[in-house]
């Protein structure tokens, strides 16, 4: 009957057997020290186990939420892939950019429309040094190795050279659907 009974509410509501997407999408310009555009990458990002896990648990197991995220940087330094399994502590398949001034730069998010939420005003990144980045990554700490990593992305367009003084301005939106 069990069985019946839910291949009538698929029939009935199909909407029902849409799975449950989360993703999001870095956009990432880079100006200049005078503000002149130099080039800009929009590219999609996979979320990890951990961060799958965490949304889950707060949702509906009770666990306590992260109540700010961060964005950080990936450069190509002995890049070999991104996994689902990545940890801030563990990610031997990349290391963190970390060519600008300060911390992890925080994402401050709006509240969710219509299944998506973004950062109204763009995350900016002040290089140090010169550096080719790869991509980006949401986490759930400032600075360290002990909180939630969320999600990481590539460009699209492949790897992207930056120079001290530049600027990154980086917008990230995330969707469930």
């Amino acid at each position: 009957m069990r069985k019946f009974f839910g291949k009538m509410v698929l029939k009935l509501f199909p909407e029902f057997g849409t799975p449950l997407k989360v993703g999001g999408v870095f956009t990432m310009t880079c100006k200049d020290k005078d503000g002149n555009f130099k080039w800009k990458e929009v590219f999609k990002n996979g979320v990890t186990t951990l961060g799958l896990n965490h949304l889950l648990d707060v949702t509906f197991h009770g666990s306590t939420q992260k109540t700010t995220w961060y964005i950080g940087l990936i450069r190509d330094d002995n890049y070999s892939a991104l996994a689902a399994a990545d940890t801030l502590a563990s990610h031997a398949g990349w290391e963190e950019g970390d060519e600008y001034t300060g911390d992890r730069k925080e994402w401050t998010e709006g509240a969710a429309a219509a299944g998506v939420m973004t950062n109204a005003a763009t995350v900016d990144f002040t290089m140090d040094d010169t550096e080719t980045m790869k991509g980006a990554f949401l986490c759930a700490a400032a600075t360290g190795t002990a909180e939630v990593l969320f999600c990481t992305a590539l460009f699209t367009g492949g790897d992207q050279a930056v120079a001290a003084a530049d600027v990154l301005q980086v917008t990230y939106e995330l969707t469930a659907s």
